[in-house]
């Protein structure tokens, strides 16, 4: 029985239910293929106390998205776990407050649309009803909306956006796999904070845009901030959207 998508609204009741006490409990955990947003990245090497180049080095594998053409990072296939998730244990997920946007969400599918007018976000929902999944038919008085509250995942979604825009302007402007010197540069501004900071502020890496001080202050010790500017350069040095360096 494949898969079924069921589109739901914000009203909907998520009758929908994982705990230990799931027979297939941790197993969406196992045999994954699970891409990872730069915010995700950001949340989960801070939660581990560690510098973006080390944890981009121990859990995850780069590849190019087939559809987006940009640099992908997901997590590093391991054989021996059955390709599971370096953070599942058999009490459920150790880095459970950072976790990826992916993983609060299911079983919950999201689309969004964007006005070029407006710039105004519309959202789609649709329930993944997987045969492994026995968490389905619980009983719940949670609708949709409050479901996605209760995960603490608009953050989440919100970040995740920014980097769809960036996305949908290059599939405009340069169609196509990115590599080379492009690919580095996105990958570097998004995915390896720690050594985009270093650069900036040690090497003089964006000297030639003449950043204010008032940026610079903001960058140098806020990870949000800085994944947000490497987002706006990496549009400016591949797509040649200005920058605007309004507070």
């Amino acid at each position: 029985m494949p898969e079924e998508m069921v589109p739901v609204t914000f009203d909907t009741l998520m009758n929908f239910r994982c705990s230990p006490e799931n027979e297939c409990f941790n197993d969406c955990c196992r045999d994954l293929n699970q891409a990872l947003t730069p915010y995700d990245v950001l949340r989960l090497r801070k939660s581990l106390g560690m510098i973006s180049q080390d944890f981009l080095k121990k859990y995850t594998s780069l590849h190019h998205g087939p559809k987006s053409g940009l640099p992908v990072v997901e997590f590093k296939p391991n054989p021996e776990t059955g390709h599971a998730c370096p953070f599942v244990t058999p009490e459920g997920c150790s880095v459970y407050k950072d976790r990826p946007a992916s993983c609060r969400m299911y079983p919950l599918a999201r689309a969004i649309t964007r006005s070029r007018e407006t710039g105004e976000v519309s959202e789609f929902f649709a329930l993944i009803e997987e045969p492994h999944c026995k968490g389905f038919g619980a009983k719940s008085d949670l609708t949709v909306q409050e479901w996605l509250k209760d995960q603490d995942v608009q953050t989440h979604n919100e970040e995740n956006d920014k980097l769809m825009g960036l996305i949908s302007l290059k599939n405009r402007i340069l169609p196509g796999k990115l590599e080379g010197n492009q690919a580095d540069k996105f990958y570097l501004a998004l995915y390896d904070l720690d050594e985009f900071r270093f650069l900036i502020f040690n090497k003089n890496f964006l000297e030639a845009l003449k950043l204010p001080e008032s940026i610079l202050e903001k960058i140098k010790g806020n990870d949000e901030a800085l994944l947000d500017f490497g987002i706006a350069w990496v549009g400016f040095v591949l797509f040649g959207i200005p920058m605007s360096f309004g507070d």
